[in-house]
């Protein structure tokens, strides 16, 4: 039998509820206070959103359409501009066969020329008739490093035809490296120094994009696909933006250009270079801007001796852009026949440097 009064269990139950919701209310509070004091500082030191670097760079960033459309070869790729007069720099490749078409991020479209050439780089330099124009300083020094939060701005699988914005991927830089370490294995004359990065930036179309900081600032130029012939494996990378300095200086001062000469004389056709002289035989001359694709080579000439091959395609003579077989064929006029003739040529996805001898 229960001796207690029935008015003390009551009071004794409702204390024990009191106490019960007491600790409750306690727990509850040092849940909201470690919180509060525990995530908000983490959320200080986020990493800084990228929209407004994106932003910035679009006007600085263009659309570049030339050759391809045959064999899967895609014939737009990315460029950004260099100087405020409309210089653009870009990778060099079988885009550039024709003189391309250049569209700004307002979608204004231009049609440019190849105004410079760094064969070892791969780099490419534009130029079109436009003013006034948002453009990239190119820093003297390399201030990334390992680790940093970067951004890889480009027309990466051809999205943006008009006045679309670029193409945009965050990442990270992966490594600084010297693609010369991998020698034998990746088909590029590029053998400096490269920002391995740990997004894919090898997609069609990026080839000749920027990277960039937080800041916006210019990093580097985003590589052309580049795939490892032993392991098969792609390679994200980028030139990194001191290496570019000098030769896209050079470029825009006018000391490296690409453009023809018109001041060297045209010699007498018997005293000149010509293709047959050198053991080149071009593809027919079928077309208004037929490209100097070369047909086949005479064995035991000065083209087969350094290993000129048919479907080689000439490039530049002595410097010189070649945009057609007319114009091989004139700057081979202006070169005496004793001299030796230095030619760059595209082989697939390669550029090589040869010097043919008589």
């Amino acid at each position: 039998m229960n001796c207690v009064p029935e008015s003390v269990r009551h009071v004794t139950r409702a204390q024990r509820v009191t106490r019960r919701s007491s600790w409750t209310l306690i727990l509850l509070g040092c849940i909201t206070w470690s919180f509060t004091t525990c995530v908000a500082p983490a959320n200080a030191f986020a990493q800084p959103s990228m929209a407004r670097p994106s932003d910035q760079v679009q006007p600085k960033m263009v659309k570049i359409y030339g050759a391809g459309g045959l064999s899967g070869l895609e014939a737009y790729q990315s460029g950004f501009l260099v100087s405020p007069a409309g210089h653009i720099a870009t990778a060099w490749s079988y885009v550039l066969d024709v003189d391309p078409v250049v569209i700004l991020h307002d979608g204004r479209r231009f049609e440019s020329k190849i105004v410079g050439f760094e064969p070892a780089l791969e780099l490419a330099v534009l130029k079109i008739e436009a003013d006034d124009l948002s453009f990239f300083p190119i820093p003297e020094s390399n201030q990334v490093s390992w680790g940093d939060p970067v951004l890889a701005v480009s027309n990466l699988f051809g999205i943006a035809t008009g006045n679309e914005p670029a193409s945009v991927m965050q990442g990270r830089v992966a490594a600084k490296t010297k693609l010369d370490a991998r020698r034998g294995t990746f088909q590029t004359p590029y053998r400096g120094e490269v920002l391995l990065l740990d997004l894919v930036a090898n997609n069609p179309g990026a080839a000749g994009g920027a990277l960039i900081n937080p800041e916006g600032e210019f990093l580097g130029m985003l590589g052309k696909e580049l795939r490892d012939r032993k392991t098969g494996v792609w390679l994200n990378y980028a030139i990194p933006a001191n290496v570019l300095r000098q030769p896209i200086g050079d470029i825009l001062a006018g000391r490296k250009t690409t453009l023809p000469d018109d001041s060297d004389p045209v010699l007498p056709r018997e005293k000149s270079h010509s293709p047959r002289s050198l053991g080149i035989g071009l593809i027919p001359d079928v077309l208004e801007n037929t490209p100097a694709y070369i047909d086949f080579v005479d064995k035991e000439s000065a083209a087969a001796r350094v290993d000129l091959r048919p479907d080689d395609l000439i490039v530049l003579v002595n410097g010189r852009r070649v945009s057609h077989q007319r114009a091989f064929r004139d700057l081979l006029r202006r070169i005496d026949r004793r001299d030796q003739v230095a030619l760059v040529v595209q082989r697939d996805n390669e550029i090589l440097d040869l010097v043919l001898r008589p």
